[in-house]
């Protein structure tokens, strides 16, 4: 399929898997993805900003505003409680993902997780700084402050990683979420208090999660002192660089863990980490384009221009793109099992149509 094509394709398959109200469903034919996450839908959202969609991602952002709206009085409860050093089960926090309605999703899968929450604030600064909305500030501010609160205060507690894994540690992709969400809206409103917030999970990063010179999947807390907890790499660490910008590109801590990335995780695709058993491990459309994204900005342009290319080769007749392919699997037992349990990998999965769509861009 020509890019073009796909472009196309692409933008079709966002567009008509958006709910009314604003959300976007993961992927429309894997039941387990029948949700709208705040971390893929602000991604989702913000590569239609990109290819000109702005009243696509402003139903969104809108959309997230909708649900935060009536969670004042559960935020303040968990601040209270915060105050007041009180144990909060990780049932009482917000969720990670919401049925395109707007309710609260109630299942037993986890729900603690704050990517989101951090990424939307960025994905919406990103969204008036295209369009110069300005008025949304206004319209949803509500909702902002709801989720500055609850971010200024969480930040660092351990919750789910982006993959829905690993609760009991604190992640840097995660906190690379929260510190360019607080630091975009500090800067546009020039708010000093979530600058400040965003420069201390910066130094966390920096001081707390790097390993033998570069940065781990992981840390936790034993007894104050904070180590990490899986030293190995993840393809999410790319979230430090881009779009986030805790760090350059070419800072030497970067430099040495996409290196790792590379060593480990590398195939004509990327893979998520080393120990991954879903599906079998395999390569995953999106970080595919996140690694062709990062290589573009370090200006290599050939290996950035290979990654669309194999990207665009995964799409099936009718211009869809999986989740990941199992064309090299980490573990081709646990690929069996998970056929088994849910059947084939998402197909379509939106997440990967707008990485596609954000590395397209950055090649024009």
């Amino acid at each position: 399929m020509q890019r073009e094509q796909l472009i196309n394709h692409s933008i079709s398959i966002i567009r008509s898997n958006q709910h009314p109200r604003g959300g976007y469903i993961a992927s429309p034919l894997f039941p387990p993805y029948a949700y709208s996450w705040l971390r893929d839908g602000t991604f989702i959202a913000n590569a239609m900003d990109r290819v000109g969609q702005t009243e696509s991602a402003a139903l969104f952002y809108k959309w997230v505003a909708g649900v935060l709206a009536n969670k004042r009085s559960r935020v303040d409860i968990l601040l209270q409680k915060h105050a007041n050093k009180e144990w909060i089960d990780r049932s009482e926090f917000l969720g990670t993902r919401y049925h395109l309605d707007g309710r609260d999703d109630v299942s037993e899968w986890g729900h603690f997780q704050l990517d989101g929450y951090g990424a939307w604030l960025w994905g919406l600064t990103e969204h008036i700084k295209i369009t110069g909305n300005r008025a949304l500030l206004k319209e949803l501010r509500e909702s902002i402050e709801i989720t500055v609160d609850y971010l200024m205060t969480f930040w660092h507690y351990p919750n789910f990683d982006c993959w829905e894994e690993f609760p009991d540690y604190v992640h840097p992709a995660t906190l690379a979420c929260v510190y360019g969400g607080l630091k975009a809206l500090g800067e546009l409103e020039q708010r000093s208090e979530l600058l400040e917030k965003a420069s201390m999970v910066k130094d966390f990063i920096l001081r707390h999660c790097v390993y033998e010179g570069r940065f781990v999947k992981s840390v936790h807390c034993i007894n104050e002192i904070w180590k990490p907890a899986l030293t190995g790499v993840d393809a999410s660490l790319l979230w430090l660089a881009l779009p986030f910008g805790v760090c350059e590109v070419n800072d030497p801590v970067m430099l040495k863990t996409v290196e790792h990335i590379e060593s480990e995780l590398k195939h004509e695709g990327i893979q998520r980490y080393v120990d991954d058993r879903y599906y079998g491990g395999g390569e995953w459309l999106l970080l595919t384009a996140w690694y062709g994204w990062y290589q573009k900005e370090l200006g290599n342009h050939q290996e950035a221009q290979r990654c669309l290319e194999w990207i665009m080769s995964k799409a099936d007749e009718l211009g869809r793109l999986p989740e990941q392919v199992p064309d090299q699997l980490r573990e081709p037992s646990a690929y069996t099992e998970w056929l088994a349990k849910c059947g084939e990998p998402a197909l379509p999965l939106l997440w990967s149509h707008a990485m596609f769509l954000v590395l397209s861009d950055s090649l024009d």
